[in-house]
């Protein structure tokens, strides 16, 4: 089952709970998944990897409008946005602690033959598209400096 059938099933399931938060976070996911597998290059299919990297860019944007929010003193609206940012995470892989992101990291400077900071484009190229939706491009990069000479 894929991801968009997984929701569709969810929603269903949150209707029927009466669970307000759940339903219009999976009613949201599920809109920007039909934009998705509508759109031109599509061809109406929406894979999981792409299903992943949505859900991922919509808990990222979550958490981001919380803190501003929290920075306007608006805790209620922060809490609203929360919530539905835990119902997204349910559906994203868990993410990976430090140590497993250096240790992936420095396999992937073995495999492109990364000797420089140079070469970080390449290491950033596969690292994102391997690591996608289980960290962060941010602590990505840091963490790839780090590594390289």
């Amino acid at each position: 089952m894929t991801l968009f059938d997984t929701v569709s099933k969810d929603i269903v399931a949150a209707m029927k709970a009466k669970d307000k938060v759940r339903l219009e976070a999976l009613r949201n996911i599920k809109k920007y998944f039909l934009e998705a597998k509508t759109a031109p290059d599509a061809h109406d299919c929406l894979s999981d990897d792409a299903a992943l990297k949505i859900l991922a860019k919509l808990a990222k944007q979550g958490r981001d409008a919380a803190d501003l929010y929290v920075a306007q003193q608006r805790q209620d609206l922060a809490d609203e946005e929360l919530a539905q940012v835990s119902v997204i995470e349910e559906y994203l892989p868990k993410p990976l602690t430090q140590a497993e992101l250096e240790a992936a990291l420095k396999a992937i400077i073995v495999e492109v033959d990364a000797s420089s900071r140079k070469d970080k484009g390449k290491v950033m190229g596969v690292a994102t598209k391997q690591l996608a939706g289980r960290a962060d491009g941010k602590a990505i990069s840091a963490l790839v400096d780090s590594l390289l000479p």
